[in-house]
């Protein structure tokens, strides 16, 4: 895991927890993870019983043959008749799982397995509010319009000091983000430091929307699309809205920076918009078994010049979309190399309202290149690599650089065209 990612702000709608660029697709379709369906998952299993059931499915599923050039066998006998309680099993797993030494396969507890279900059907309940951890305090970076939090007068820049009267420092985001949460129309009570003064809220909980896919207008010509995450379910439809907004635009920019994800199935829908044949990616599974994504043809290809903006926090599915829309020559990619995570996991469902994340596959771009580790170099490098979040727009230089690119070429195919 690279150093980097730590100084990765974590925006979070307050129950929203992402898992280092791994999500959940309870529908169970192709994502740069997949689902199996279980009927495990509601039914209960002693500790011993089920460790031996984790073992054996890691053991088949793994997508390495080796499992890291070890004999797994020796991880059964290891704890055979040794496991006597749910936290023997758990600190078995985790110990099992360790030796793969690889990052993205994990044992997910209830409390992990339930927040992915919630993140991928994009259903939340909580106040509204984006927040960070800003030098160890936890700060209200947005709030969402016509929201609990919005109606309560939340502000951007407010630090959060405790949850129903318990202070929270020390504590991390996602920490924060599950003393917030909470049953609808049930009420927290924040206290909050605002210009150094402390105030009290009292806000109930409501369901809030997430929108992954946002749009606008930018110079009265470009089109402006940021795809926030590929996780939710409703993505593709946003992105269908996304582009008739944006319909009379005379090019688009695509901004991936600092999307870490979600559903390959999203991202391969996506690119399907900008490209009408030829491979979109390539998976390769356990024994090298290969699975080739095509792009399908369709009368609603987009062929408007595009910039796609990528940065380092831009993983997964954001690089099987940029990498797709770079090989096949349909848009520019302008900002700083993506992240590098090219395996594919697969999320199991297990007893006890648990779930194992498993790398099953890894995967390359249409021209054949394993990006994992490595990541994608953009056409452009340009700019910083987080902190343009907290830019004012007109200070964003690699937004402003994509503009200039789609303005010189919008400007030559016109010349062009006036020549004939």
């Amino acid at each position: 895991m690279r150093v980097k990612q730590i100084i990765i702000p974590l925006f979070l709608l307050l129950i929203l927890v992402m898992f280092n660029h791994v999500f959940l697709n309870t529908y169970n379709k192709a994502s740069d993870y997949l689902l199996s369906k279980s009927l495990y998952n509601d039914t209960e299993l002693a500790p011993q019983k089920f460790f031996d059931l984790t073992w054996k499915v890691i053991s088949k599923e793994y997508y390495d043959t080796t499992l890291n050039h070890q004999k797994w066998s020796r991880w059964k006998y290891r704890y055979q008749g040794k496991i006597k309680t749910e936290d023997d099993a758990k600190v078995a797993i985790d110990t099992m799982i360790a030796s793969l030494d690889e990052p993205y396969t994990r044992y997910m507890n209830s409390k992990d397995f339930q927040d992915l279900t919630t993140s991928i059907t994009s259903k939340i309940y909580g106040i509204g509010v984006n927040i960070y951890s800003n030098s160890g305090k936890i700060e209200v970076f947005n709030v969402i319009p016509s929201t609990p939090a919005d109606f309560s007068q939340l502000k951007q820049g407010d630090i959060i000091v405790a949850v129903d009267g318990k202070e929270i420092n020390g504590m991390s985001v996602s920490e924060v983000s599950s003393l917030v949460r909470g049953p609808e129309n049930s009420v927290v009570e924040l206290t909050l430091l605002r210009n150094s003064k402390k105030i009290v809220k009292k806000i109930k909980r409501k369901e809030i929307k997430i929108k992954n896919v946002k749009s606008s207008i930018l110079d009265n010509h470009i089109g402006y699309i940021h795809i926030i995450s590929f996780m939710g379910e409703n993505t593709p439809k946003e992105f269908l809205e996304a582009l008739e907004n944006t319909k009379n635009t005379d090019s688009i920019i695509l901004d991936l920076r600092g999307n870490t994800g979600g559903l390959l199935d999203n991202a391969v829908f996506i690119a399907n918009m900008f490209i009408d044949e030829g491979k979109i990616v390539e998976i390769i599974y356990k024994n090298e078994n290969k699975k080739i994504i095509n792009a399908t043809k369709s009368n609603s290809i987009i062929k408007k010049p595009i910039v796609v903006l990528v940065n380092g926090a831009s993983a997964s599915a954001s690089e099987i979309l940029s990498g797709a829309l770079k090989d096949s020559h349909k848009a520019k990619l302008v900002g700083r190399k993506t992240f590098g995570k090219g395996l594919v996991q697969k999320v199991i469902p297990l007893p006890n309202r648990t779930g194992l994340n498993v790398t099953i596959a890894r995967y390359l771009t249409p021209n054949g290149t394993d990006i994992n580790k490595l990541g994608i170099k953009p056409d452009v490098e340009i700019g910083n690599e987080y902190n343009y979040l907290f830019f004012n727009p007109k200070d964003d230089i690699q937004l402003n650089k994509a503009k200039d690119i789609l303005n010189n070429e919008i400007k030559h195919e016109h010349l062009t065209a006036q020549q004939f």
